[in-house]
This record gives structure tokens, sequence and C-alpha cells, in this order.
């Protein structure tokens, strides 16, 4: 098991950053698709993918939106952050086998525990695929938990 210590509030510094990274596979993209409900063949279907502007497929935007709820929840500020809100643009395509590295950074602490948190996506040619900011409700206390390990997945 791994652990995640949070940074609470009174820690936080305009200007603090901090990092996630994952590669995107085919299982990330099939499980994605059966937890969302989305099916757009676009994500699925390579010959339908082949026909578009694509000209392959590509990951779901929001996989990279549930990535930077990851690096929220698990880096900075780490457990006991609350989301109150995201905004996203999705500037590139993100397809198979790209990593992708959300890079979180501090731009304002606000009254009653709220920061605001640029919430930068970048594959691993160092290209924006997402732009965006999200509000959050930061932990008051510091804490380390250990984050729970999921058993195997099997697709089909």
């Amino acid at each position: 098991m791994s652990q995640s210590t949070n940074t609470p509030y009174e820690a936080l510094e305009v200007g603090q950053t901090a990092s996630y990274s994952k590669t995107v596979e085919e299982r990330d993209i099939q499980l994605f698709a059966a937890v969302s409900g989305d099916h757009n063949p676009v994500h699925l279907d390579a010959d339908y993918a082949a026909g578009t502007l694509f000209k392959e497929r590509i990951a779901h935007g929001m996989f990279s939106g549930a990535l930077i709820s990851a690096a929220v929840a698990c880096e900075l500020p780490g457990p006991g952050t609350i989301y109150l809100g995201q905004t996203m643009s999705f500037t590139r395509p993100v397809k198979l086998g790209d990593t992708l590295t959300v890079r979180l950074e501090i731009l304002e602490k606000l009254p009653k525990f709220r920061v605001r948190i640029a919430t930068r996506v970048f594959n691993q040619r160092d290209e924006l695929v997402v732009d965006g900011e999200a509000e959050i409700l930061a932990p008051r206390t510091l804490q380390t938990v250990e984050l729970t390990e999921l058993p195997p997945i099997r697709i089909g």
C-alpha cells in the first residue's frame, strides 16, 4: 500500500506546484467507457476513428479531467480536499499510448479555506492538452492516509 500526505490550507503557498503522470492504455479507455457510459466510437472503434479528423482513436476528454481529480486528491492539496468547481479547455487530442502529466499550481488562497489551482495537462511531447482551473476547499489539518489498492480488473 502507498500513502499520501496532504498539505493543509495554512501550509499552501501561491506558486506551489505538484504533478501526477499516467500513460493512457487500452484498458483505461475501455474502463472509462464502461464507467461513464460514453461509448462514442471515436474512442472505441479504430475503423470509425480513422474517418474522423483525428485519424485514430482518442481518449475521452473527461479521462484527462479524472487525472486532474486524482492529482488534486492525492498530490496537492491531497487527502481531505473537497472539489468545488473545475473549468477545462481541451486543446489537443489525447491518444492511446500518450503519457499525460497533470501540473498543478496554487494560484490564490481565498477566505474560508478555498483555493484556486491551475490544472494543466501535458502529453509526453510537453504539448498542452487540457488547460483548466479548479476551486477547492483545502484540508484544515495535516493527515497521512493509506491509498486503497484496487483488485485486478479484467476486461471482457
